[in-house]
């Protein structure tokens, strides 16, 4: 290994540094929405506003990473909840963190025209 590198780059080291990442993506989600939310208490007219701006196409493709974020979040600390607790966890981190993985693509592949086809409608017209 280089002197100074951190990562070594194998699967384990890349699903830790994905599940470090996401959770962050999703933590400055929940405090934007929570300031957001709360601004109904100190004007309503400002609040109305604001959502407005969540009512377009950009905002549908950041929701959409959202969602991707929340999925590959949530289906990773299932996995690591596994390698933790379940004696042959380890055995098997790599064949699990494949199939976390390969369901997170299946899962958002299957979500793309619900999710984004509103937005391409709105913003193409049709």
């Amino acid at each position: 290994m280089p002197a100074g590198t951190l990562y070594r780059g194998r699967e384990g080291m890349w699903s830790w540094v994905a599940h470090r990442v996401t959770g962050v993506l999703i933590f400055f989600f929940l405090f934007v929405h929570v300031l957001d939310t709360a601004l109904v208490r100190v004007s309503p007219e400002a609040y109305d506003e604001v959502v407005a701006t969540y009512k377009t196409p950009i905002v549908a493709l950041l929701e959409y990473g959202l969602v991707a974020a929340i999925l590959f979040h949530a289906l990773n600390g299932l996995r690591v909840i596994a390698v933790d607790f379940w004696s042959k966890g380890p055995r098997y981190q790599k064949q699990m963190l494949w199939t976390v993985v390969g369901l997170w693509v299946v899962l958002m592949a299957g979500s793309v025209y619900p999710v984004l086809g509103h937005a391409a409608r709105e913003l193409f017209g049709s």
